[in-house]
């Protein structure tokens, strides 16, 4: 039986990405000398490709996330150069090829020691779903998954439904739908959500200001959904890695800051919208990202969810 990542490896696939790469740059970019196929998941493969003047990456997704390159090309424009225009893409296979935009934020932090350049990536991320709030319609007709907020209760009960040995202490549909009543009750608009975003994808070329890239998870949500993740999924754990040594404060304040200008309002407000949606987009993620052939990344995301305060 073949396993899932066999599909990048096959030797007509791996042929057809490298005529589509150099049919793409060879005579628009750099000439072409080398393509290395860097990485392999189930889901997704990414090539190296070295031209004469500079690095490009090549990246195919599977059908569950084919729209990337035309959601990266769509926000690209609307994100106020914190997304960067794809060189060149295909709506129809998927397969996209971007400049390289290293170094990653997680080499910065490993190289500064300090978490502060998190707060740059945040209000420039909080800007790039502000900016796309009157974008939903469009952004659902690209393939971006619907997790609005009257989807989820549904799709919650649903979810937990179809695990085998779900934890029967998790809490009812019905106390998702109250949690969604009472985030939807700030008025907050939902947009594009990234669901997935870490400091692995999070670029800072020649350490200017940050750039947001792998929309291959994201999903049209509430945007604060994006707190479970990246705050207290990632950030909390500070630079050594370490549960809790991170104050969560400022990169809150960094992210509600956009939010409080748009709505007229003030950011010490907008902290209860954040702390109900922390516990929410953990329910968002457990659904956005289930594979039903790795049901223990959904039960850690649940259990995430069960564990929460609001």
């Amino acid at each position: 039986m073949s396993e899932p990542q066999d599909r990048w490896r096959d030797p007509q696939f791996v042929s057809g990405a490298h005529a589509w790469i150099h049919e793409q740059l060879d005579h628009t970019v750099s000439p072409v000398l080398e393509i290395q196929q860097t990485h392999v998941t189930d889901w997704s493969t990414v090539m190296r490709v070295t031209t004469r003047y500079r690095t490009s990456w090549f990246k195919a997704n599977d059908e569950s996330m084919r729209h990337e390159a035309a959601v990266t090309a769509f926000l690209a424009p609307r994100s106020g150069e914190r997304v960067p225009r794809p060189q060149a893409y295909d709506p129809g296979t998927g397969w996209m090829l971007t400049a390289d935009m290293s170094p990653r934020l997680r080499e910065v932090i490993a190289e500064e020691r300090s978490l502060a350049r998190w707060h740059d990536a945040l209000r420039g991320y909080a800007g790039i779903q502000i900016a796309c709030e009157d974008a939903v319609d469009e952004l659902l007709a690209l393939g971006l998954p619907d997790r609005r907020l009257a989807t989820l209760p549904g799709a919650y009960a649903d979810l937990v439904a179809g695990l085998p040995d779900a934890d029967r202490r998790l809490p009812p549909a019905s106390d998702v739908e109250e949690l969604c009543a009472r985030l939807a009750s700030y008025g907050i608009r939902e947009t594009v959500q990234h669901d997935d975003l870490h400091d692995g994808q999070v670029f800072l070329p020649t350490h200017s200001h940050a750039h947001i890239l792998d929309w291959g998870d994201a999903c049209v949500s509430h945007p604060f959904f994006t707190l479970a993740v990246t705050l207290e999924g990632v950030i909390a754990w500070g630079v050594e890695d370490v549960e809790d040594s991170e104050d969560l404060g400022p990169h809150l304040t960094a992210y509600l800051e956009p939010y409080a200008a748009r709505y007229g309002t003030t950011v010490a407000h907008l902290r209860g919208a954040a702390e109900i949606a922390m516990r929410l987009g953990w329910v968002c993620r457990a659904v956005n990202g289930h594979l039903p052939q790795d049901p223990d990344r959904t039960r850690v995301r649940l259990k995430m969810f069960l564990d929460g305060k609001p």
